[in-house]
């Protein structure tokens, strides 16, 4: 027993990527398994999984005790085996760094096309900004998709914080439960400058959108061109159709949509 303790003692646990490189040296081939590896972000460390040029999977380190947890949590999800490794894929940390992301590509598993259509769309939400159902839908080219078969598509994102489910708003522009832990969701909210107060008094206002009568423009309020008009200048509006009526047009950046 006492051997056994002190060999135990010795036991040091195998490099990052130590598997891969053995699998690579033996011949199996790289599309047989994917990899992971665990990376900062500004709401804490990931888990990010990747393999055949697509990343697969994220979650937050602190979800999981231990790596192989998340290894089998993610097997049960994929069916497929996943590796550590160090390397991240190209446009990962950039993407992490900025918030946004213009070259990755993601597998979204077994989710039906309408989920992935959703997910898609939910990649043009600028950071530090919500949108809405209807807004996601319209832009998945799926403007008849009833709201709550939006917020489950969102809910049941694999690659939170890179596809930012956290950017997903109720109609009258408070944030929405997108699923995931409401600590870690607030962080996230928090790390892209979304000011909830400023949510909330529109909110308490009634304005789903916001106009500037200088520019006669309305908007979104989180869209970082209605974050820019004085106080002085603001006109909420509590639809889309009432902008249209006192002569606004929509911002052709946030592109606002009616709420149905």
């Amino acid at each position: 027993m006492e051997l056994t303790a002190e060999l135990s003692a010795l036991r040091e646990p195998a490099p990052e990527g130590f598997a891969a490189r053995v699998l690579a040296r033996t011949g199996v081939p790289a599309h047989r398994y994917d990899r992971y590896l665990r990376t900062d972000s500004r709401v804490g460390a990931l888990y990010v999984a990747h393999g055949r040029g697509v990343v697969t999977g994220a979650a937050a380190v602190d979800w999981y005790p231990d790596s192989g947890a998340f290894e089998c949590a993610y097997r049960a999800r994929t069916r497929r085996s996943v590796l550590s490794d160090s390397k991240p894929p190209p446009g990962l940390l950039r993407a992490l760094r900025l918030g946004r992301d213009r070259s990755l590509r993601y597998d979204y598993g077994s989710l039906p096309d309408d989920q992935r259509a959703v997910l898609e769309a939910t990649r043009a939400v600028p950071s530090g900004q919500l949108r809405p159902a209807v807004w996601l839908a319209r832009e998945a080219g799926l403007p008849d998709l009833p709201p709550e078969e939006v917020v489950a598509a969102v809910r049941a994102n694999p690659v939170p914080v890179l596809v930012p489910a956290h950017r997903l708003c109720q109609d009258d522009g408070l944030p929405a439960d997108c699923g995931l832990p409401a600590g870690f969701v607030r962080r996230l909210r928090e790390a892209e400058g979304v000011d909830p107060e400023r949510v909330r008094r529109f909110v308490r206002l009634g304005a789903r959108f916001l106009g500037s009568g200088t520019t006669r423009i309305f908007c979104y309020p989180t869209c970082a061109h209605a974050r820019r008009i004085t106080a002085r200048h603001e006109v909420p509006f509590t639809s889309a159709d009432e902008a249209a009526a006192a002569g606004f047009r929509g911002c052709l950046s946030c592109r606002p949509a009616a709420v149905r």
